[in-house]
């Protein structure tokens, strides 16, 4: 009788099922026109039953300051999360908001890059190395199955964050199975692969991208599993779930920067009775500064002062929603601590880029590059156009501008063209009303961008020195030859 009673005070709150994927190029899944296309069978019939966002986006397309802008709903510059490091202690956050308001708070994997704040605690946790290095499906769907059977108990409704380590490095190479991860339930060969546009077609690119495919299809095992977990609790009907990805695929040209493939993320939003199954939008941004404005209309908690976005509920019962025709990303800091700051905003039509630490001589380099970035060097030495992407990447230049309808894969910068002026200008304007409006640091740089030295004088008092040093870039040149 007690757990019938509690399971129906469960059922008169929403619950919130938060599940992302680390480092997910968004057109791999099958809901978004990936290939191959029996890739993702689990989130493409979830997509079936879901409304799928098709201008969704990250504000930050790096993980910490990515599921930092998720946890207290503020940019990077407002919360101090401005790369792996802490939010200011003074910035509310969602956790905490929500269990003070009755609801159990629950996270799986990620759990140091979720939690911003050394105040904010989650009540049941497991990370990385508890989870099959998060690559397990079958553990996730256990202690999913534990949890949800646990609020059920105490009935209360939950925010459920769970997070796959897929398909983040390293990717799943069978011969050489990551420790405590599981073996996808297909695996894929180099021809099976679609190299993305803003990569060259090259066999070294390949072969590793069907390592990434692999890590990609445990992925989608793991979410099937947590979706039958949270099927089989009886609480199916009364969750919201989105799925999403932290950042785009971690390749060059794509995480840890701000073209358009660095911060789309696939975003597929299930609520039954709410939500209509199998419906989409093409025409609203929506990103993860909405998430926590979302979550507090959608489980009627007060939500704190002081959120930068907007809730997008909404859209979800397919209402219209005005001033959704611009979305706003930005790079800080990376994985290291080099700044390497970046500002960016996307119309459906053109993205404007403007990069305040290219100064010709300061040298890009992303983690994650891997066997991918050594196939471009090698192809580069023969290959002229190849060595002239690497170099801007490497280095980059002040301001960008792209036609994303006809160039989504950003491969030419368009801010020189005389006819595009009046876009460029109009894309440069919301960016500084959007600057202005969140007192971004880097809104003198922008405003001074023709005087470098004035534009230097900004970043050291902002960043501090660069930390991309010489010697680092001389001891990753030397780890190529080897490798």
């Amino acid at each position: 009788m007690t757990l019938v009673m509690n399971t129906a005070m469960a059922k008169g709150r929403p619950n919130i099922l938060l599940f992302t994927a680390d480092d997910l190029h968004a057109e791999s899944l099958g809901a978004y026109g990936g290939r191959p296309g029996d890739l993702t069978p689990n989130l493409d019939a979830f997509a079936a039953s879901a409304m799928t966002f098709n201008r969704a986006h990250v504000n930050a397309a790096i993980c910490a300051p990515c599921r930092a802008i998720i946890a207290t709903g503020r940019y990077s510059h407002r919360s101090g999360a401005m790369g792996f490091m802490k939010a200011r202690e003074d910035v509310p956050d969602i956790v905490t908001t929500l269990q003070n308001d009755g609801y159990v708070a629950g996270i799986f994997g990620k759990v140091g890059h979720s939690t911003p704040k050394t105040s904010m605690r989650w009540g049941y946790h497991f990370d990385q190395k508890e989870l099959g290095n998060g690559r397990n499906p079958e553990i996730y769907y256990q202690r999913s199955r534990t949890f949800l059977e646990q609020t059920k108990r105490e009935g209360k409704p939950f925010y459920f964050m769970v997070n796959s380590h897929d398909p983040h490095r390293p990717y799943c190479n069978p011969e050489k199975l990551t420790k405590g991860a599981s073996m996808p339930s297909r695996t894929f060969d180099p021809a099976e692969v679609s190299v993305p546009g803003f990569l060259p077609d090259l066999p070294g690119v390949r072969n590793e991208l069907a390592h990434y495919l692999n890590s990609t299809r445990r992925l989608d095992d793991t979410f099937g599993r947590v979706m039958q977990a949270l099927r089989e609790s009886g609480l199916e009907d009364n969750t919201l779930v989105i799925f999403m990805s932290d950042n785009g695929i971690a390749v060059p040209f794509a995480k840890c920067n701000a073209w358009f493939h660095s911060s789309r993320t696939p975003m597929l939003a299930r609520w039954p009775g709410t939500i209509d199954a199998g419906t989409t939008n093409d025409h609203d941004f929506v990103s993860t500064v909405d998430l926590f404005p979302t979550f507090m209309e959608v489980s009627g908690v007060a939500g704190p002062d002081g959120l930068d976005g907007r809730s997008f509920l909404p859209l979800l019962k397919q209402q219209s929603q005005a001033d959704r025709r611009y979305v706003f990303t930005q790079i800080d800091s990376k994985a290291g601590g080099d700044a390497v700051p970046m500002r960016s905003v996307q119309s459906g039509e053109y993205g404007y880029i403007y990069n305040p630490f290219s100064d010709g001589k300061h040298w890009y380099r992303n983690n994650n590059e891997g066997k991918t970035m050594a196939a471009m060097q090698a192809a580069a030495k023969t290959d002229p156009d190849i060595a002239a992407r690497i170099n801007l990447f490497r280095y980059r230049v002040s301001e960008e501008f792209y036609d994303l309808k006809n160039d989504p894969d950003c491969l030419h910068n368009l801010i020189d063209r005389p006819d595009l002026q009046p876009s460029i200008q109009l894309l440069q304007a919301q960016l500084v009303a959007h600057m202005t409006r969140t007192n971004d640091p880097m809104l003198p740089a922008f405003e001074n961008r023709e005087d470098r030295e004035a534009v230097d004088e900004i970043l050291l008092k902002t960043y501090g020195p660069p930390k991309e040093s010489a010697r680092k870039k001389k001891a990753w040149k030397k780890k190529q030859k080897v490798e």
